[in-house]
């Protein structure tokens, strides 16, 4: 059995729910071998889960609850999952921003690698975020028009939202929005944990003349609490080689424009 030394706490509680979704049952000694963690990591492990519903804790091990629902997550954990993938959708994502362009761009943590790696050759660009994170990566840079719509502060994502973004976002029409998303079920539609954010993201589609949506493949075949559209809303997808054929081939049958990152 290999073991993954020093394993992150956030990495490896991901782990162990793709364990579930394909065997359906874990057990505490295998893990605590495989991760190389004590056994009372893994029990803590398991009942933080199970305080998630994303598990049941049973004798020795834990057995997987039957749903692919998302839950929200902090914006500081969600950083550190899969973040290869996030900078490499970030950077095709940046190129389709032209000089001239006005956008919205999501808040989360694929969003902002959009920001990261935005080209600074880029002129006469307008961002308008509800991001803290990407606010904070825009105030320096003077090619840059900012527009911050305001609102009332989201804690677990560093958006803004609310009746007041809501208002002023309205006001607003633009060439591009990027989104993030929490779950994307290709027969279903796009989803987020949270329902003003839900709502903040129907604005910001609307509002837009294309629609852009960034995820990485973990993000498909599983739903969030909110829902934001269905894909008919949608016209390019930007994710990673480890998107489903059969997910792939939804979207483009939909006419949805697919580019693996």
């Amino acid at each position: 059995m290999v073991i993954i030394k020093q394993q992150n706490t956030v990495e490896r509680r991901m782990k162990i729910m793709q364990m579930l979704l394909l065997q359906d049952q874990v057990f505490v000694k295998d893990l605590s071998e495989e991760f190389g963690v004590s056994i009372v990591t893994i029990r803590n492990d398991f009942k933080k889960l199970e305080e998630k519903n994303i598990l049941i804790r049973a004798r020795g091990g834990a057995m997987s609850i039957k749903h692919e629902v998302s839950f929200d997550q902090h914006l500081g954990e969600k950083h550190k999952i899969n973040m290869s993938e996030k900078t490499r959708i970030g950077k095709v994502a940046a190129k389709l921003i032209n000089d001239s362009d006005t956008v919205i761009i999501d808040s989360g943590t694929t969003t902002l690698e959009i920001i990261n790696n935005l080209p600074p050759s880029r002129t006469n660009v307008t961002i308008i975020t509800n991001a803290l994170n990407i606010i904070d990566k825009l105030i320096s840079n003077q090619n840059i028009t900012l527009i911050v719509p305001g609102g009332v502060l989201r804690n677990n994502s560093h958006s803004l939202i609310g009746p007041l973004a809501e208002k002023n976002l309205a006001n607003f029409y633009v060439d591009k929005a990027f989104i993030g998303v929490d779950g994307f079920d290709t027969m279903k539609g796009i989803f987020t944990p949270n329902l003003e954010e839900a709502y903040l993201n129907q604005i910001m589609i609307d509002r837009a003349q294309e629609i852009i949506v960034v995820a990485d493949s973990s993000k498909f075949s599983r739903k969030s609490l909110a829902f934001i559209c269905k894909i008919d809303r949608i016209d390019t997808v930007i994710t990673d080689s480890g998107i489903l054929d059969k997910d792939k081939k939804r979207l483009e049958d939909a006419n949805i424009n697919v580019i693996i990152a």
